[in-house]
């Protein structure tokens, strides 16, 4: 009768043991089931700021002529840019940059046996910034009428760019974030199961680039300059608990 008393506590304990342990596997599988998704969010805007770009040089075999030449292109591109509206305070002309030349001297067999001076080239780079975006892309089209005064200007496209870029950006990732949770939400509910409290949240690339256009979106972020009508995208990577 002992013995059997002995045999029925054991089974009753090996049941409980397999009762707790079950429960304990049970409950450590629940707590780490998640769902692991990824939000995006974009929006189209338009550029509020323009920043154009050219430059102008003169050569001569003396130092002082040509920077006496150069003045002389300077006053004429600062009355230029005056006379297309554009405010002295949005102008920066850079100091003068100064490359000497040299010229490959040969002998009568064609062998380079030195170098002979070629005079001083003398360049200056302006710059355009300015809240006047169609003022200055008409500047930038229009700027080869220099070439009437004598002056041999070279500019580069306009670059476009948005003051406004933090809160852009902060209106996005809370967009993303949104679009994430309503993603894990949904694939939970279907599973049959209830979306618990956020465990991680990784912000992913943010990229700008330009509206109609083919530019690629790229690993490590794009930040597009070259039009004025753009598309800013974010992704944000979130886990969320399952209950």
């Amino acid at each position: 009768m002992k013995q059997i008393s002995a045999y029925l506590i054991i089974a009753v304990a090996l049941v409980a043991a397999a009762f707790i342990v079950g429960s304990a596997y049970k409950y450590k599988f629940k707590a780490t089931e998640s769902i692991s998704v990824t939000g995006s969010a974009e929006v189209d805007f338009i550029s509020n700021q323009v920043v154009w770009t050219g430059f102008y040089s003169r050569r001569s075999m003396d130092l002082r002529s040509a920077y006496a030449a150069l003045k002389q292109y300077e006053s004429l591109v600062r009355r230029y840019l005056r006379l297309k509206g554009i405010q002295d305070s949005s102008v920066v002309i850079s100091s003068v940059e100064i490359m000497k030349e040299y010229q490959p001297k040969f002998d009568l067999e064609g062998r380079q046996t030195g170098q002979d001076f070629g005079g001083y080239n003398l360049t200056q780079q302006v710059k355009v910034e300015s809240t006047d975006i169609g003022r200055v892309e008409r500047l930038s089209r229009e700027v080869t009428e220099l070439i009437e005064q004598g002056v041999e200007f070279n500019s580069t496209p306009p670059q476009y760019y948005y003051t406004k870029l933090k809160g852009l950006k902060h209106n996005l990732l809370a967009k993303a974030s949104e679009d994430a949770r309503l993603r894990a939400k949904a694939i939970a509910e279907n599973s049959g199961g209830d979306l618990g409290s956020l465990r991680k949240a990784t912000m992913g690339v943010f990229q700008i680039v330009g509206q109609n256009s083919n530019e690629s979106y790229s690993y490590g972020g794009v930040f597009n300059t070259s039009d004025k009508d753009k598309t800013a995208t974010i992704t944000v990577r979130v886990e969320y608990a399952v209950d």
